[in-house]
């Protein structure tokens, strides 16, 4: 897909464009000078976004004016401890449509659940404001690319919230990969190993009268209130996250493919894995291992959080990269026939100066999202690399644990599918030969479409959206 849309096609486009979006069309503003201030509004200020508050209020000349969120109990407490930290009060708004409508605003930032983060993008877009919106990108393919169309057609500075897009230490051992000097890669692979135990049961009953769920809920069909979902647990259900895979793992996964060179889309995909340990109202795999093709290199990331507490297994949140010489960490280099391990060369990164709040703010200034080091797009593709996976696994069938796999040829595959059922039998004690998981089916992707080539799998690219809370075929 194009995501690049021409000023010629843009102008065409205006008043299609505007009856369908329900917001006006606002032209690019000028660039920012270094005196002049950028007034930002966040959205969602629970969790994440109080270091969305912090991260922005600790810079020159950018001033958090806004706070909204639709939980009148949660914006109220943040905005409180907002005055005694920083000795000024706040704005409070529950709607986010209004913060959209405020002209003063020029930056909305997005903390929000995931099954909200394309739908805000796209209407901040489409008010002409400059977004820096959570991981991941997106709750399904088809949204990722809507947000990433809006950003190009509104010419928008979209930044996304992988935080490791702007490390220098990072951006370092990726030119290390890629130079081939400690050989050609091979496997690229991430693990996301954290724990994760039982949420319960919390039966369904009407939400509380602070909480404006009907906004909370917004593009999410089941929009039925239990305690599971706010304020955190949502992570855990289809129609509001995409499992820890899609929530901690999308920083890992996109280190993963930010190191396989020119890396977008993969042509093959497959995950197997399972909810084990406990039966709780929880709908996503505690347990995955998902595999993605790209060309000659594999790439693997190992999702397991039955790890810590009631497990003897530890946690483990990082990357590894296999080349034909050895094996990286981020520490150091292995060669694969027994040597003493090295120091990495200091190798010159490309990342961009600053923090992720700041690389963002940089690039506001500039209006050149060429500054960027987590533009929207590349948001797009890693969040999306979170999405094939779970398509793969909740289209494929429970089968035996000791049933042969004959998809696990590759040796650090087959490796870490042992590393997953000694996380389940030595690390709980659980007994495999009575147990099951779910095999994924193995789906080709065509990288050109954006599709599959199973009709079923390409139904769920994108969901059913809840009126009025749609997001848009044409941005």
């Amino acid at each position: 897909m194009d995501y690049n849309v021409s000023r010629r096609s843009f102008m065409k486009s205006v008043s299609a464009v505007t009856a369908a979006a329900s917001a006006p069309l606002i032209l690019p503003k000028s660039v920012f000078g270094a005196n002049d201030r950028i007034n930002v509004a966040v959205l969602g200020v629970r969790g994440r976004g109080k270091n969305h508050i912090e991260g922005f209020m600790q810079q020159d000349n950018v001033e958090v004016v806004t706070l909204c969120d639709p939980d009148k109990n949660v914006l109220a407490e943040r905005a409180k401890t907002f005055q005694e930290t920083y000795g000024k009060k706040v704005k409070q708004i529950q709607n986010l449509r209004k913060v959209m409508d405020d002209k003063k605003i020029d930056v909305v930032t997005i903390a929000t659940p995931n099954h909200w983060h394309s739908l805000a993008t796209i209407w901040a877009c489409q008010a002409g404001k400059d977004v820096y919106v959570e991981k991941p990108m997106s709750h399904n393919i088809f949204e990722g690319g809507q947000a990433v169309a809006a950003a190009r057609k509104y010419d928008r500075i979209v930044q996304h919230g992988t935080q490791s897009r702007s490390s220098q230490s990072w951006g370092k051992i990726i030119a290390a990969i890629q130079s081939e000097k400690y050989g050609k890669l091979l496997v690229s692979k991430g693990y996301c190993c954290k724990p994760r135990w039982s949420i319960g049961y919390k039966p369904f009953k009407q939400p509380p009268t602070h909480l404006d769920f009907d906004l909370w809920a917004g593009p999410a069909l089941d929009d039925r209130y239990h305690e599971n979902l706010v304020h955190y647990n949502w992570h855990w259900f289809w129609h509001t996250g995409n499992g820890d895979t899609g929530n901690q793992g999308v920083h890992q996964m996109d280190i993963a493919r930010w190191a396989i060179k020119g890396a977008t889309w993969p042509t093959k995909v497959w995950a197997l894995g399972g909810r084990f340990g406990y039966d709780d109202q929880g709908e996503t795999p505690n347990t995955q291992l998902a595999m993605m093709q790209f060309g000659d290199v594999l790439m693997l990331f190992e999702t397991r959080g039955l790890v810590g507490g009631e497990s003897k297994m530890p946690r483990k949140v990082t990357n590894e990269f296999y080349t034909t010489e050895g094996m990286f960490d981020n520490k150091r280099f292995y060669p694969k026939d027994g040597g003493t391990p090295v120091e990495l060369d200091d190798f010159e990164s490309a990342v961009k100066p600053g923090n992720n709040f700041e690389n963002f703010i940089n690039a506001v200034r500039s209006h050149n999202v060429k500054e960027l080091n987590a533009d929207v797009l590349e948001g797009h593709y890693s969040s999306a690399l979170c999405h094939l996976p779970n398509i793969s696994q909740r289209l494929g069938e429970q089968v035996p644990f000791k049933t042969p796999n004959q998809v696990l040829e590759n040796e650090v595959a087959y490796d870490a599918w042992q590393m997953v059922e000694k996380n389940l039998a030595w690390g709980l004690d659980l007994d495999l030969h009575n147990m099951t998981y779910q095999n994924g089916l193995e789906l080709a992707f065509d990288p050109e479409t954006e599709k599959f080539t199973n009709e079923n799998a390409n139904a769920m690219l994108t969901r059913t959206y809840r009126a009025p809370y749609i997001v848009p075929e044409t941005v």
